[in-house]
């Protein structure tokens, strides 16, 4: 165990980190070059020698793309903290409470990942047509709340698993209700686990773009994906404002995992009982 790691270890590592990070180095990059060097023969050179944040302004003033992030964020936000909030609720009656069928009930609500997107689509479209939410935040709240929700609970089922009955046992002893019980004793060391659920499911509503196309087809309500998407060029696909736009897109994601990754990390043996 107290091997340390050789040359070859660390080589490996960084041929990992750079083919992982090489997509994003390359937009990076992409996105700072001038229009004439994204096309021919320059668009393979990995530098520029006339860096620019043209593309940048150029997202800004060209589309309304101040719009997309709001909408993204609204839509992202709301659905995070509405699936958290149930998948909570219900990942802990299924691991801390005594009650028939809880295999079967998980079985079926893992089984709804498993319908692709595509064969949902159009009687969820027709259904939020009919009711009138489409072109509105609650029209993909809806959808992304059912794609996200069987994951969430299956993940939060596991970790409210591991937290010791221990400490639930003293805290019905010192006559603690049920919900006291889950908000002062469980919640509390289930918090690295509903971070990491809710860093998943804000990601997964962030970067959505079949629902986001097919229901909200109005500016004022599409999302970053697809206001990338329909960017368009006077002659040709602009490239430096999509490369640009990915960028800023892809920033308040590494922000959050960089802001909660420490605080996940360090309370994975909070649950931990002390023998």
């Amino acid at each position: 165990m107290n091997k340390k790691a050789g040359p070859l270890f660390y080589l490996l590592l960084a041929v990992f980190v750079f083919l992982v990070m090489f997509p994003f180095l390359w937009m990076l990059v992409s996105s700072i070059k001038p229009i004439n060097e994204l096309f021919g023969d320059k668009a393979f050179t990995p530098f520029t020698s006339r860096p620019t944040f043209d593309n940048y302004i150029s997202v800004f003033t060209n589309y309304p793309f101040l719009k997309y992030l709001w909408n993204s964020f609204v839509v992202s936000g709301i659905t995070t903290l509405y699936t958290v909030l149930i998948a909570s609720f219900t990942s802990y009656a299924i691991a801390r409470l005594k009650f028939k069928g809880k295999t079967v009930i998980l079985g079926l609500v893992l089984s709804v990942s498993m319908f692709p997107q595509i064969a949902t689509i159009s009687p969820i479209y027709i259904l939020l047509k009919n009711i009138g939410l489409t072109n509105s935040y609650l029209g993909l709240i809806i959808p992304y709340t059912t794609i996200t929700l069987p994951l969430s609970i299956w993940i939060l089922v596991t970790f409210f698993r591991k937290i010791p009955f221990d400490l639930e046992e003293a805290a019905k002893m010192d006559g603690a209700t049920l919900m006291q019980t889950y908000w002062k004793v469980i919640l509390p060391l289930a918090v690295p686990g509903i971070f990491t659920t809710a860093i998943l499911v804000f990601i997964a509503a962030w970067n959505e773009f079949l629902f986001a196309l097919t229901i909200n087809t109005d500016d004022k309500f599409k999302t970053v994906p697809v206001g990338i998407a329909m960017f368009e060029g006077q002659f040709t696909v602009p490239w430096g404002d999509i490369t640009a736009a990915t960028v800023i897109v892809t920033v308040p994601l590494v922000i959050m995992v960089l802001l909660f990754q420490r605080r996940i990390v360090s309370g994975l043996t909070s649950g931990a009982v002390k023998e």
